[in-house]
C-alpha cells in the first residue's frame, strides 16, 4: 500500500499541471471504488479551478473553492499524468482533465477513492479523526509521549495508529523503529519522553529520506511520471529477515504484530 512518501511524492508530481488550472473535464469509468464515486461528480467539477493540492495523510486534496476533490490510491493505486487522448486501460477508473493532459487514476484492485465534499476537509468522516502530520512542526517527542499515553500497546502498533500519527504505515514504521534503536514490541507507555524525541527524529528522517529517492516501489507504486522509487534499496530492516543488519551484522529478525510483519535487529534495538 502506497504510505505517506509516495502519496507526497504523487502530490508533488501532479500539482504543476493542477494548480490554478481549470478543470476541462471529468471521465468515470468505474463508480466501484472503495467508496461509489459520486454520481454527479463531472458536474460538480466541471469549470471549477483548482485553487490548491494538498496532503492530509495519505489523503489528496484538491482544493476547488466551494468544494474539496478527496482522493485515495488505496492499497494499488496511482495517478499519472497522461495526454488527455491517450487510450484507457482496464484499470484506468477515473481521469481528471485539465487542458491537453489529465490526472488519471490506475486502481486494479479498487480499493482507491474519488470523493467530494463542500464542508471543510478536516471534518470529513475519513480525515476527522487523524492525528498529527509526522513532516510538522505540531509532531514532537512531546506530543507523541502526550498522545500514546495509557497506550499498552507494542510502540510499532502506536506508530502505526493513524489517531496518534496520520499516514506512518509499516514500512517506515518498521525503519524508524531501527533509526531510533527501539524494540518493536517495548509497551508505548513505557516508551520516555526522550526515546520519544529520538523517535521522531527518526520518523521525520526517514520519510524524508524516502520521499528524496522517489518512494518505495514494491509491486504497484510508480511516480506520476511512471518512473519507480529506489528507497527499498537503503532498507535496513524492511523484508531483511535472515539477512545480516547493516550496524552489527546480525540476522534480522521478523514477527508479526497487528497481523503485519515486523522486522528490528535483536542487538541495535532495545
Amino acid at each position: 500500500m502506497p504510505e505517506l512518501p509516495e502519496v507526497e511524492i504523487t502530490r508533488r508530481g501532479i500539482e504543476p499541471h493542477l494548480a490554478r488550472r481549470t478543470i476541462t473535464g471529468v471521465v468515470v469509468r468505474n463508480r466501484a471504488l472503495r467508496w461509489p464515486v459520486p454520481r454527479n461528480l463531472a458536474a460538480r467539477l466541471a469549470g471549477r479551478e483548482i485553487r490548491a493540492v494538498a496532503r492530509r495523510a495519505k489523503y489528496l486534496l484538491l482544493d476547488c473553492g466551494t468544494g474539496t476533490l478527496i482522493l485515495h490510491l488505496g492499497m494499488s493505486g496511482s495517478l499519472r499524468i497522461v495526454p488527455h487522448d491517450e487510450r484507457p486501460g482496464p484499470y484506468d477508473h477515473f481521469d481528471l482533465a485539465v487542458g491537453d493532459v489529465s490526472v488519471r487514476l490506475r486502481d486494479p484492485r479498487r480499493f482507491g477513492a474519488v470523493l467530494w465534499t463542500q464542508g471543510d476537509p478536516a471534518r470529513h468522516r475519513l480525515l476527522a479523526h487523524l492525528g498529527v502530520e509526522p513532516l510538522s512542526g505540531a509532531f514532537t517527542g512531546a506530543a507523541l509521549h502526550a498522545a500514546k499515553r495509557g497506550r499498552r500497546a507494542a510502540i510499532k502498533l502506536a506508530l502505526m495508529d493513524h489517531r496518534v500519527v496520520a499516514g506512518v504505515g509499516n514500512i517506515y514504521a518498521n525503519e524508524s523503529l531501527f533509526r531510533a534503536g527501539i524494540h518493536p514490541r517495548t509497551p508505548a507507555n513505557r516508551v520516555s519522553v526522550q526515546r520519544c524525541e529520538r523517535l521522531v527524529a527518526a520518523v521525520r528522517a526517514t520519510l524524508e529520506d524516502a520521499i528524496a529517492a522517489g518512494g518505495s516501489t514494491l509491486r504497484d507504486f510508480v511516480q506520476s511520471d511512471g518512473s519507480p522509487g529506489y528507497f527499498q534499496q537503503q532498507y535496513y530492516v524492511y523484508d531483511r529477515a535472515g539477512e545480516a543488519c547493516r550496524a552489527c551484522g546480525r540476522p534480522i529478525r521478523r514477527v508479526v504484530q497487528g497481523q503485519r510483519s515486523t522486522y528490528f535487529c535483536p542487538v541495535c534495538q532495545s
